[in-house]
């Protein structure tokens, strides 16, 4: 399953949702995979009843990354046949 990091909260806590099974999972800032930021997704497993993380979900990340950078794309285009012009 996926989970997303969310935020980070006081004491060095992270909030990482599980969509999948509806539950957030707390987990210390440094038990987090290197390279871990607001909006990484993660592999994770359910194991003798515990949520761990497996590792980065690199393929949402890139995924994500090319969604919002197609957007901007589209943003700047419709921008460009504005009806002002700058002096």
């Amino acid at each position: 399953m996926k989970g997303i990091l969310d935020r980070f909260e006081d004491n060095d806590i992270a909030v990482i949702l599980v969509e999948e099974i509806n539950e957030e999972m707390i987990v210390s800032k440094d038990k987090l995979p290197e390279g871990s930021d607001v909006n990484t997704y993660f592999h994770i497993e359910k194991r003798n009843g515990k949520l761990e993380i497996i590792s980065i979900d690199t393929s949402s990340r890139k995924k994500e990354a090319q969604q919002s950078s197609d957007l901007m794309k589209k943003l700047r285009a419709k921008s460009s046949g504005g009806k002002f012009r700058k002096k």
